[in-house]
């Protein structure tokens, strides 16, 4: 009986010792076999319907490697990704402050409120158009549309995010004279950070699709250019190339940039019992 418990003993140690090393794997080997299910369904439709229209994977693979061989790939998309985050910066910090505000003092919010709705149901494309048509076809009005159709989104994030400020904080910060910039540190932004997490998150999602069409209708250079370019040539696979390309930019910037971020600013909230 103490040989048999004995083995049994050893035995739970290595399955507990395992058992983070599984938990690790698992996450990435369910990616890989999605993304090799992804891949055989595609090449299966693609030589079941052979068509210019829908070209095979490896085709638009090869497409990819000439695009980045030429260096045009890395040029269209290091313009895309500037205009990205000069429209994100832009965006976040125009629309959070205009956020906070009206969710601070209430006559503000009631007053400008028509304001926040008009704009938030203004199409993008209209806004785009008055930008060019108004500034001209230049970085500026381009930048400026694409914040534009984002702010009314994050204003309304921060808002209610200032809406469910609790008080006592700043009372507590009052008693001890906390100074501004303690109180924005310690009770404002850690209060404040899920609707800013929130509003990065589909900020950064809706940003870089509106900035396809600013480069589509008026750019010279760029993701949007390259596949409007392609558009008239009818070139499929330099399509689908581009733009699994600026996707999985977007993908590597939301799991390296994005979440640890969002754990780190989270860190101070502990893990639950």
């Amino acid at each position: 009986m103490r040989q048999e418990t004995t083995g049994e003993g050893e035995h739970a140690g290595r399955t507990t010792s395992f058992s983070p090393l599984l938990r690790a794997l698992t996450p990435g080997l369910t990616i890989a076999v999605s993304l090799l299910v992804l891949y055989l369904s595609w090449s299966f439709a693609a030589a079941a319907w052979p068509s210019r229209a829908f070209p095979p994977p490896d085709r638009v693979w090869q497409t990819l490697l000439n695009e980045a061989a030429s260096g045009e790939l890395a040029y269209h998309l290091g313009a895309t990704l500037a205009r990205v985050a000069a429209s994100f910066i832009l965006a976040m910090a125009i629309g959070s402050a205009i956020g906070i505000l009206l969710g601070t003092y209430r006559r503000a919010d009631q007053f400008f409120n028509a304001w926040v709705i008009l704009f938030l149901n203004i199409p993008a494309l209209v806004i785009i158009v008055l930008a060019y048509i108004w500034f001209g076809l230049n970085e500026v009005a381009a930048i400026g549309a694409v914040a534009v159709n984002k702010i009314p989104n994050v204003i309304v994030t921060m808002r209610e995010g200032a809406r469910a400020l609790d008080r006592r904080y700043g009372e507590m910060a009052f008693v001890y004279r906390f100074s501004r910039l303690d109180r924005f540190r310690h009770i404002l932004l850690p209060q404040l950070q899920p609707y800013f997490a929130a509003a990065s998150r589909s900020g950064i999602a809706l940003i870089w699709k509106i900035v396809l069409v600013v480069e589509l209708l008026g750019r010279s250079n760029g993701v949007g250019f390259q596949i409007y370019l392609y558009f008239q040539l009818f070139d499929v696979a330099a399509i689908l190339a581009y733009t699994l390309a600026f996707v999985a930019i977007m993908l590597l910037i939301e799991l390296l940039l994005v979440q640890p971020f969002e754990r780190h600013a989270t860190r101070w909230r502990g893990r639950p019992a």
